[in-house]
């Protein structure tokens, strides 16, 4: 008699805590987070191709050097439209690669190897100063700005 008292209130007890923990698990669904979406995949290619990265240059600063990259050898086909994309960074890392030195990849990415190329390019006719350090600080920027304003470097797109 013992032994079915004490498995009916173990089974009992099993059941009402089943029940709690049930009512638990349920009882906050209408404040969960609603079912994931499917999201489409991005790959870093596609992330590339809509990174610009002017390094502070106006939109009008930014259309010069295209126009400068577009009659230079460095065969720039892209759109004059301000913003130094892939397209436009690929065109550069050709002409630093053809005259200043520039020995990686032509990826369209302005990371440290393009701008120490770039900054060499600088520090021969735009005042850049400062070490060829590959990382586009403030003195970096402002000689680029100076290469973008040079009227004599650009020609009519």
């Amino acid at each position: 008699m013992r032994t079915n008292v004490l498995a009916r209130t173990l089974v009992g007890a099993t059941a009402v805590l089943g029940l709690a923990a049930g009512g638990l698990a349920t009882a906050g669904t209408s404040f969960a987070a609603s079912a994931p979406t499917a999201k489409t995949a991005v790959s870093a290619q596609d992330l590339s191709v809509l990174a610009t990265n002017n390094f502070g240059l106006s939109s009008q600063q930014a259309k010069n050097i295209q126009c400068f990259l577009r009659t230079s050898p460095a065969s720039y086909t892209g759109a004059i439209d301000g913003q130094l994309g892939t397209n436009s960074w690929k065109a550069f890392q050709r002409w630093l690669k053809e005259y200043w030195s520039y020995n990686d990849s032509i990826d369209g990415d302005p990371g440290p190897n393009t701008i120490k190329a770039l900054q060499r390019m600088l520090a021969f006719g735009w005042g850049y100063t400062g070490s060829i350090d590959g990382i586009a600080g403030s003195g970096t920027k402002a000689a680029f700005a100076r290469l973008a304003n040079e009227d004599s470097v650009f020609y009519p797109c």
